[in-house]
């Protein structure tokens, strides 16, 4: 396409204090959110005749995490396709060549509010546990793609006005897991596993205690473990669930455990004591859902040790949940992530650069040739 072209598509508009520069099909910009990996607006899409979120990758060229963070970000939208995970509309970049190219935008589905507002309602059980289904439903089809999420947290899920659920990002990358005894830095902890906190290996059901803080926050209406850093955040864990057994303790690598074992003990209360059939909603005569089940299923979640915890697959037959199995969302087909290196790959900042612009371009060719999302391109079939 030539320069002047290309030019003609596009507007800027300032947002709050960024400039978004994007394509004149999407009107009406409005800012909506911003975390650490971009500002968030709403907008109009003339095109598709509906509301959507788009998101500007915030400086995803400054430093290496920031690069290597939009484009497993990007790559990841592009491959994930289930109703549970946000969808990817549209990605594009208003710069015209490679040297130039420094700005990233990704069109998403318009959600009405993230699961922080939700946690302030009073939820009766079939929308708790049709929440936890779907959230559930989610993690299992990221975890079939080999992704396993690890921050899962409150403003990283969004929720509609009919009770419909999805998850916004995909965690953490695996090379940037940060433990009990790395610098404490700013960024919410207070629903990530005791093995991240502490600097184990983990498996996939790192993601259920996530879910366990969530579902006690939406009953509690208030944080579970809410630690100022990993230390904190651990004695806060221990303060309510007990010190864990030494078979557990012989787990932890020798610094760790080193600092572990000199904490106090704690013998931690039961769950009846934690979570008290009046913070629970009425039991529900409709689909026989109860305040028991709800507190069994938070004990099975809330396990420190992870060989002992609840897994996804056995949460989702789980009775609290399983009023709302459908074969079709449990076991939707599984992403195809063409890119089997995403979490361990080390590149420059100059060489991450190029691999995002690829897939910026790879998407407009897509959206050209009409190939459907959530589908390899004809370019990555060539290539493998």
């Amino acid at each position: 396409m030539n320069k002047n072209k290309r030019e003609k598509e596009f507007y800027s508009v300032d947002v709050g204090d960024s400039t978004f520069t994007v394509l004149k099909r999407y009107q009406n910009l409005r800012p909506i959110g911003s975390g650490a990996q971009g500002i968030v607006c709403s907008a109009y899409d003339n095109n598709l005749e509906r509301n959507v979120a788009i998101k500007k990758l915030s400086r995803p060229f400054q430093n290496q995490t920031h690069a290597k963070r939009a484009y497993r970000e990007l790559v990841l939208m592009k491959c994930v396709n289930h109703k549970n995970i946000i969808g990817l509309l549209n990605v594009f970049t208003p710069q015209k060549t490679l040297e130039e190219f420094q700005d990233v935008y990704l069109v998403m589905e318009l959600m009405d509010a993230n699961l922080c507002q939700v946690i302030q309602m009073e939820l009766d059980h079939e929308r708790l546990s049709y929440l936890l289904y779907q959230m559930l439903c989610g993690i299992k089809h990221l975890h079939a793609a080999g992704i396993i999420h690890r921050d899962l947290k409150p403003s990283n899920i969004v929720v509609k006005s009919d009770c419909t659920l999805k998850i916004l990002d995909f965690g953490l990358a695996r090379t940037a897991a940060t433990g009990l005894l790395m610098t404490p830095y700013v960024v919410t902890r207070y629903y990530r596993a005791p093995e991240v906190i502490l600097g184990m290996g983990y498996q996939a059901n790192v993601d259920i205690w996530s879910v366990g803080c969530i579902l006690a926050e939406m009953v509690r209406h208030k944080i579970l473990f809410p630690g100022r850093d990993y230390i904190d955040q651990w004695n806060k864990v221990i303060e309510q669930l007990g010190t864990p057994t030494q078979e557990f303790l012989l787990k932890l690598n020798q610094s760790v455990r080193t600092y572990v074992e000199n904490r106090p003990r704690y013998t931690g209360y039961s769950f009846e004591k934690l979570f008290p059939d009046v913070l629970f909603p009425a039991d529900s005569e409709h689909s026989k859902l109860k305040a028991s089940q709800a507190r069994d299923l938070l004990s099975k979640m809330l396990v420190i040790d992870a060989s002992k915890r609840i897994s996804v697959d056995e949460a989702l037959q789980h009775p609290y949940i399983n009023v709302w199995y459908d074969p079709a969302e449990v076991e939707a087909p599984s992403p195809l992530i063409t890119d089997k290196q995403l979490d361990e790959r080390e590149h420059t900042v100059e060489e991450w650069k190029e691999l995002i612009y690829k897939e910026v371009l790879d998407w407009e060719e897509r959206m050209k040739n009409g190939v459907i999302r959530g589908q390899p391109s004809p370019l990555a079939q060539v290539q493998q």
